[in-house]
Formats: structure tokens, C-alpha cells, sequence
């Protein structure tokens, strides 16, 4: 960050240069900057222009020249909510360093609001900016004052830190005339902030990656111990024919009963159930039996499908190793993705301070005027074709899918004879891709009683072709027309759809 000494010389040059400009325009990009965008000035053309940087980051906290402006973010950061009607079209009065340190006060005057005096602190891990009234009251801080000043309050005086430099300060930026000092303060920083924030990314990419793997491994081991009960299985059913055939020999509370294989001529110990008698302990083998073996066939389904994620993971992975390093506009392409925005919100989510509670838009949905409970809102998948495919979650969430949400043309999935929810390909114009309808299928089988099945009968109709019984229970639809598909599943298409959840 800036010494004293270098930023001393951008407050005299900023008072010298810049002093009566007017701020048309504040942009913040970050919650860790703001650009204020001046032009004119006492001593300056009306139509000279200053793209002033105000950065509080940690390591590279400065005051410069931004060459190129930022795109304001498309939802207004706190900060700059809260300064907007109090400075914008102000005029810059005063700039100057304060309490002799490296804080930086810019004071700007509105004709409505008065005077309002921007601090930007530059103290290491504890920068912040700090915005405070005439009377010099913390009016706001774009940290949390936890986080860099403890023993200030909101709406109570500011004061300046104890203390000062505890070095000799430096100025790198001696041999650049002053006129010259906010551009080269900004080539100097630009591009090392741009490489850590790049190397960041990356190392949060290559982190959640590794981290998403691990967790599908573990459960792949899980389901390949679940999947072996179908070896299980065969071995209780033979103890429960052995046992079948030796029953009057079972005695009262006994633990266990030694047979001779009638096959092989060995003898086979079948554990027993001291609490049951003879007939209850060969029913309770076959049950086992057969619950092992619905146990290691659903395992088996589910661990073909872990497999297919797994895959689509190493995709991912190969994908960011082939981003070059210095390729800062493929980097940041790639982590917009919408799966690698799910990984990153899991094991690299941005922190949640005040300010973010502050500045997160209200995600709402609406029927008409009225706003739509969570609960009722369905889930969202990106289909092929760039369709949507809305799936409800309960019953009340069916309802409202399929007979509010849902338009004619759009098409209903649910899987025959079996509850589960109800599935709608939202279709735009024409017919929908038929890998889109395969995949709208596979969530209606994902999301039934049958998950498990590697064939399932889907029903497809047009929405207008679906009624609701007057007094019928949620969830509870008539399908007047319509067609079966008979879907055979595909463990890759059903990872590709999962994959696509737009996150409301």
C-alpha cells in the first residue's frame, strides 16, 4: 500500500490540482473500492476528467488514477447507496492527510446535504473507509468496524488512531512529476493486484475442485460397501432354505443353530434371534435377503451415476489446467460457469459481513401482485436448447407448478403408478429438443418413489391437457391425453441435468 510520504504527495496533489472539481459520477465496483469520477476544477478545463481510485485492499490499498473506468455492478453496493444522495454533483473542497498518518480525507460539498468528508484509511490488514459528517460523526464504513477500528461507533466521533508510521517512510514515486504521480501509483498496483486476485481465483478453483472430488469419492466408497450387499444377499437366502428345513430343531431362545449342507455336506452356523422363535428367525433371513439385495441394486444405480459426476468433475479440472496463466479473461469466463459457481459458493464462499447482508437482493417471485412462498417455488435445471425445466417440491408446489405457473404448450412429466414430482419443460417456440425431453424425463424418475430403476414409464402431455379435480388433494391431477415414454436411464444425462441447477 501507500507510504505516508506517497500519499502526503497525492492529498497536495488532489488539493492543488483537483481542488473545486465536481463529482458527476460514483461507481463501486468492489466492496473494497470506489471510484469517484471529478471533472473540472479551479485551476482545470470544465471538461478535464479524473477517474479518481479509492482502493481499501488490504495489501494494495491506494488512491490513484483508473485509466478505464469500471461497469458499476448491477446491484448498487451498500457504500455506494449510502453516498449517492449526499455527494453526487458535490464539489471537491479539501484534501489532506490526517492525524499524520496514512489516512487520506477528501471533503466534498453538496448544496442540499452540505459537507460530507470521505476517509480513506490505509492501515494494513485494518484499511477501511470511513464517511463521516461535518461535525466529524461515523456516518458508515465500508468494513465492519469490528473488523478494523473496535473503539469507533456508528453516529459517534471519529478519532484518529494512536500511534503513527513505525517506519521511515519512502516515496518510489520520487522522480514522477506530480502532474504524472495518480497514473503511476495505478500502473505500479494494476497489474500485481490483477495477478494475486487471478492466483486467488485459481487456487480457489483448483481447491473446490479437489474438495468436490474428495466428497464424491467418499460416497462412492459408501455406495461400492452398499452395492457388495447383493453378494450378501445370496448367502442369507441359503441360510434361510437351510434353516427352513431344520426349524424343529430350533430351540427356545437359542443364538444360533449348527445344519449340515445338504449340498456340500458342511456344516453351516445361521445366527439366530434369541428374542424370536423358529418361524420369526426364517422370516427374518429371507427379509434380510431380500432388503440386501434392494440395498446393493439401488447402490449400484446410484454409484453409475456417481461415476458419471465424477467425470464430468475431471472435465472441469482438465478444463481450468488448460487456461493459461496469464489468460485472466478465460479464468474469469470459466468461474462464471454455473457449475463452478455451485462449487465455489460450497467451498469458497465470498464472506458474508454486514455489507453483503446489506447489498444481497431480495430474490422474490411473483403470481400477479402476489409473491410466491419459497416453498412453492420449484426447482430450476438449464435444459438442452437452453430450455428450462421446473420441478416441484411438495405437493402444494406441484399444485402451483402445474396449474399457475405452467403455460398450455408447456409439457408435464410424472412417472406412472408411482408418486414423485411433477416435472414442466418450459416450451418456448416449436417442438423442444428430444434430448431435453429425455432429460425433463429423468428428473421426473429422480424425483419419484422409482429413482432407482434403470427403466421407467414417463408420462408427457401438454399442460392444457391437465386438470385439477375441485376438492382433490395437493398434488392430485387429472391427464386427459398425452403419451408414454418409455425411458431407459442414462447415469451421464441424469449428472449433466443435475448439474445445470439455475440457483434461485
Amino acid at each position: 500500500m501507500l507510504s505516508l510520504l506517497e500519499l502526503s504527495r497525492v492529498a497536495r496533489v488532489l488539493a492543488d490540482q483537483w481542488r473545486g472539481a465536481r463529482l458527476d459520477r460514483l461507481v463501486q465496483p468492489s466492496e473494497l473500492e470506489l471510484e469517484l469520477h471529478l471533472s473540472g476544477g479551479e485551476t482545470r478545463d470544465p471538461d478535464d476528467r479524473l477517474c479518481l481510485l479509492l482502493s481499501w485492499r488490504p495489501k494494495f490499498g491506494r488512491a490513484s488514477l483508473r485509466a478505464r473506468p469500471q461497469k458499476a455492478p448491477s446491484n448498487v453496493l451498500a457504500l455506494a447507496q449510502f453516498l449517492k444522495p449526499r455527494i453526487e454533483k458535490a464539489r471537491l473542497r479539501e484534501a489532506s492527510l490526517r492525524g499524520g498518518d496514512r489516512q487520506l480525507a477528501l471533503v466534498l460539498e453538496a448544496r442540499e446535504a452540505g459537507r460530507t468528508q470521505i476517509l480513506l484509511s490505509l492501515m494494513g490488514p485494518r484499511s477501511n473507509l470511513y464517511v463521516l459528517d461535518k461535525d466529524d460523526v461515523v456516518l458508515r464504513s465500508a468494513r465492519p468496524l469490528s473488523d478494523t477500528r473496535r473503539d469507533l461507533e456508528i453516529g459517534r466521533p471519529f478519532w484518529d488512531p494512536e500511534g503513527g508510521p513505525t517506519k521511515e517512510p519512502e516515496d518510489r514515486f520520487a522522480a514522477v512529476p506530480d502532474a504524472e504521480l495518480l497514473a503511476a501509483i495505478e500502473s505500479e498496483y494494476a497489474p500485481r493486484e490483477d495477478r494475486e486476485i487471478e492466483d486467488r481465483l485459481r487456487h480457489q478453483l483448483a481447491q473446490a475442485l479437489k474438495k468436490q472430488r474428495a466428497a464424491l469419492e467418499r460416497k462412492a466408497r459408501t455406495l461400492e460397501r452398499d452395492a457388495a450387499a447383493t453378494e450378501e444377499a445370496p448367502r442369507l437366502e441359503r441360510m434361510g432354505e437351510l434353516l427352513k428345513g431344520h426349524l424343529k430343531q430350533v430351540q427356545s431362545r437359542a443364538s444360533e443353530i449348527v445344519v449340515r449342507d445338504f449340498e456340500t455336506g458342511e456344516p453351516v452356523t445361521i445366527p439366530l434371534d434369541p428374542t424370536l422363535s423358529g418361524p420369526a428367525n426364517l422370516d427374518l433371513l429371507f427379509k434380510r435377503a431380500r432388503k440386501a439385495m434392494k440395498k446393493g441394486i439401488r447402490a449400484a444405480g446410484d454409484l453409475e451415476a456417481m461415476r458419471g459426476r465424477l467425470d464430468a468433475l475431471d472435465a472441469l479440472k482438465a478444463d481450468l489446467e488448460a487456461i493459461e496463466a496469464e489468460d485472466e479473461e478465460a479464468l474469469l469466463a470459466f468461474a462464471e460457469r454455473a457449475d463452478v459457481v455451485r462449487l465455489l459458493d460450497r467451498y469458497a464462499p465470498r464472506p458474508k459481513g454486514p455489507a453483503a447482508r446489506e447489498t444481497k437482493p431480495k430474490k422474490v417471485w411473483k403470481l400477479g401482485k402476489r409473491e410466491l412462498p419459497t416453498r412453492l417455488v420449484p426447482k430450476r435445471y438449464r435444459a438442452s436448447g437452453g430450455l428450462e425445466i421446473w420441478v416441484g417440491k411438495n405437493d402444494e408446489g406441484n399444485d402451483m407448478l402445474t396449474t399457475r405457473l405452467a403455460r398450455g404448450r408447456d409439457l408435464f412429466f410424472h412417472l406412472e403408478g408411482s408418486p414423485g414430482s411433477h416435472v414442466v419443460l418450459r416450451v418456448e417456440k416449436g417442438d423442444p429438443p428430444e434430448e431435453a425431453v429425455l432429460e425433463a424425463a429423468e428428473l421426473a424418475v429422480q424425483f419419484s418413489k422409482q429413482k432407482n430403476a434403470t427403466r421407467a414409464p414417463v408420462h408427457v402431455a401438454e399442460i392444457k391437457d391437465i386438470s385439477k379435480p375441485k376438492g382433490a388433494k395437493p398434488g392430485l391431477v387429472y391427464v386427459h391425453r398425452g403419451r408414454t415414454l418409455q425411458l431407459r436411464r442414462d447415469p451421464a444425462r441424469l449428472a449433466r441435468i443435475a448439474d445445470a441447477r439455475i440457483e434461485d
